[in-house]
């Protein structure tokens, strides 16, 4: 399962699942002994993915969908396949590299005016602006700052500006979009994605530019600060260095 990309993974996950249902059932295993084959197969296809929220994912997602089957008896077998297309929807193929769609929880980012000094009307990006809450909380944090986010999900992109309409969101990958324009780019993203970040970084962005990661530090690269928020996570702040 490992060598298939997220969420993939977790798609195949799924209908494995279901399929062991199916053949349960046609062996004779009805009702509750052919869900229990489905959520024993969910489980042990999610201890096979490396990350702990892509296993609560995987493991979680088949009973939801059964739940939702056990409503009306009358409803079609394939409406379970409806949440699935969701998550296409909002996470899509060229953004399964990228994190998942988790919060920048409220607050985490109220530190960064005492650590950096930005010119006024500074350019801000939020690279995987997602739902909005990081875009929140860099209006918040840097208030004279222009805030832009860029998001592959439309689904997303609406809702975010939405939430937060002083800040512009641009549709496109966060990998393909020039850093230049910016003074500070923010991150929450995944352990392997903050090296290539910081090439990027290093590549694009104008010397003294700052780099600001949550929670996933850049490996080998010493912080000009850090903090830790009351979710336990850490805030990284870099600087760089030239090109």
């Amino acid at each position: 399962m490992p060598v298939l990309r997220w969420p993939l993974s977790a798609l195949l996950s799924w209908l494995l699942a279901w399929g062991a249902v199916w053949l349960s059932g046609h062996l004779g295993w009805a009702g509750w002994g052919a869900l229990a084959v489905g959520l024993a197969v969910a489980a042990l296809l999610a201890m096979l993915q490396r990350a702990r929220w892509r296993r609560a994912i995987v493991a979680l997602g088949f009973p939801v969908s059964a739940l939702a089957l056990g409503l009306p008896a009358d409803w079609p077998a394939w409406l379970w396949a409806l949440p699935l297309l969701l998550v296409w929807a909002v996470y899509p193929r060229r953004a399964w590299r990228d994190a998942p769609v988790f919060p920048t929880p409220a607050g985490s980012l109220e530190p960064l005016a005492s650590h950096l000094q930005l010119p006024p009307t500074s350019r801000v990006l939020d690279a995987g602006s997602g739902a909005g809450d990081g875009l929140r909380e860099l209006c918040r944090a840097l208030p004279g700052a222009a805030v832009e986010g860029i998001e592959s999900s439309l689904a997303l992109r609406l809702l975010s500006r939405l939430r937060v309409p002083a800040a512009r969101v641009h549709a496109g990958d966060m990998w393909q979009l020039d850093w230049a324009p910016y003074q500070l780019v923010y991150l929450f993203q995944r352990p392997e994605s903050m090296a290539p970040a910081w090439r990027k970084a290093q590549t694009q962005m104008a010397p003294g530019s700052w780099l600001v990661s949550l929670d996933f530090a850049i490996p080998d690269v010493s912080p000009r600060a850090k903090w830790q928020i009351s979710t336990g996570q850490t805030v990284w702040v870099y600087r760089t260095q030239g090109r």
